[in-house]
C-alpha cells in the first residue's frame, strides 16, 4: 500500500502527459500555416520577382493586413465565444463616416478618433444586446446590423467620400510616419494583436470566452453570466472595428460608406484558416493572424500578376470551403 507521501510525489509527474499533446497540436497547426506562407512567398518570387520582394510591396502587404487584422482580432474572440459577426465591415464604414463629418472634424483629430471608437463599440453593444437579451440568432442580428450600418453611413455621407480636412493631419500621419521603415499603423496593429493575445490567454475573460464557446450551459452552471459575456464579446468586436476605422482613414485620408466591403469575408476566413472552430470553444489569435497574412499575400499575388478581382473571390471561397472540410475531418477523426 502506497503512502500519501508517495502519491504526492507521483502526482506532478502525470501532468505533462496531459498538457503537452495539446501544446504540440497547436504548434503543428501554426507550423503548417507558416509553411503555407513560405510557399506563397516562393510563388511570388517565381512569378513576379521584380516586384514581390521589394520593400514597398512588403510594407503595402503589412499596411493592408493591419486594417483587416484589427477586425480579425475581434472576430476571433466572437467566434471562439460561439458567435459570428457579419457586420464588421459596415460598422467600420459607419465609424469612418461619422468621424469624418465636418461637425466631428471641427473638434480635431483626437475627437475624431474617440468618435470612431465609440461608434464601433456602440454598434457592437447593440449586436450583443440583440443576441443575448433579444435572443436573436447571431447570423440574423449581425446581418441586420450590416444592412443598417451601411445604409446609415450612406445617408450621413450622402453617398460621397468625405476627406480628412487640414488641421487633422495627425490621423494621416499614422500612415505616412514610419519607424524603421514601417508605418505607425502597423505598430498599432501589432499592439492590438498583443493585447488580444494577453486577454485571451492570460485573463479570466479569455478563459470564460473558451468556456462559453465550448459549452454555454456548462459555463452557466459554473457561475459565468453567459449573456453578459456575450454582450462584452460583441462590444469588443465593435471596438476593433472603431480602431480599424481610424487606420483606414489614415491610409485613404477619407471616410466612406464603401469602406470595409467584404471585410467580414476576409476576417471570418482568416479566423477559420487559423484553426478556430466555427462552433466555438477553440482557437487562437496567432493562428488567426497567420491566416490573415496568408489571405493578404494571396490578394497581393493576384494583383501583381494582373488577375481578375472576381477570380480572387472565387479562390477565397474555395479556401474557406477547404478549411471547414479539414476542420470537420479533424473533429471526426478525434471522435
Amino acid at each position: 500500500m502506497k503512502s500519501s507521501a508517495d502519491e504526492r510525489v507521483e502526482a506532478p509527474a502525470r501532468e505533462p502527459a496531459v498538457v503537452s499533446p495539446l501544446a504540440r497540436l497547436g504548434e503543428m497547426r501554426h507550423l503548417g500555416l507558416v509553411v503555407a506562407l513560405v510557399l506563397l512567398a516562393v510563388v511570388g518570387l517565381v512569378t513576379v520577382p521584380d516586384t514581390f520582394a521589394t520593400t514597398s510591396n512588403l510594407v503595402s502587404i503589412l499596411s493592408l493586413a493591419a486594417t483587416i487584422g484589427v477586425i480579425t482580432v475581434g472576430m476571433t474572440f466572437v467566434i471562439i465565444g460561439g458567435g459570428i459577426d457579419l457586420s464588421v465591415g459596415a460598422v467600420m464604414a459607419l465609424a469612418s463616416v461619422w468621424a469624418t463629418t465636418l461637425a466631428t472634424q471641427s473638434y480635431g483629430p483626437l475627437v475624431m478618433i474617440v468618435c470612431a471608437v465609440l461608434v464601433g463599440t456602440g454598434a457592437g453593444l447593440v449586436n450583443g444586446l440583440l443576441i443575448s437579451y433579444g435572443r436573436m440568432v447571431p447570423f440574423i442580428a449581425t446581418l441586420a446590423m450590416l444592412v443598417a450600418a451601411r445604409g446609415l453611413a450612406q445617408r450621413m455621407s450622402d453617398r460621397r467620400t468625405q476627406l480628412v480636412q487640414q488641421g487633422n493631419e495627425m490621423i494621416v500621419e499614422l500612415s505616412t510616419t514610419r519607424v524603421l521603415g514601417i508605418p505607425l499603423l502597423v505598430y498599432i496593429f501589432a499592439l492590438v494583436v498583443l493585447a488580444g493575445w494577453v486577454v485571451l490567454n492570460r485573463t479570466t475573460f479569455g478563459r470564460r470566452t473558451y468556456a462559453v464557446g465550448g459549452n454555454p450551459e456548462a459555463a452557466r452552471l459554473a457561475g459565468i453570466d453567459v449573456r453578459r459575456h456575450t454582450v462584452l464579446l460583441y462590444a469588443l468586436s465593435g471596438l476593433c472595428c472603431g480602431i480599424a476605422a481610424v487606420l483606414i482613414m489614415a491610409r485613404t485620408t477619407t471616410g466612406s460608406s464603401t469602406h470595409g466591403d467584404l471585410y467580414e469575408l476576409d476576417a471570418i476566413a482568416a479566423v477559420i484558416i487559423g484553426g478556430t472552430l466555427l462552433t466555438g470553444g477553440r482557437g487562437s489569435i496567432i493562428g488567426s493572424i497567420l491566416g490573415l497574412l496568408i489571405f493578404t499575400v494571396i490578394t497581393n499575388l493576384f494583383i501583381l500578376n494582373g488577375l481578375n478581382t472576381s477570380d480572387q473571390l472565387v479562390a477565397k471561397g474555395l479556401i474557406i470551403v477547404v478549411a471547414v472540410l479539414l476542420q470537420r475531418r479533424a473533429l471526426t477523426s478525434r471522435t
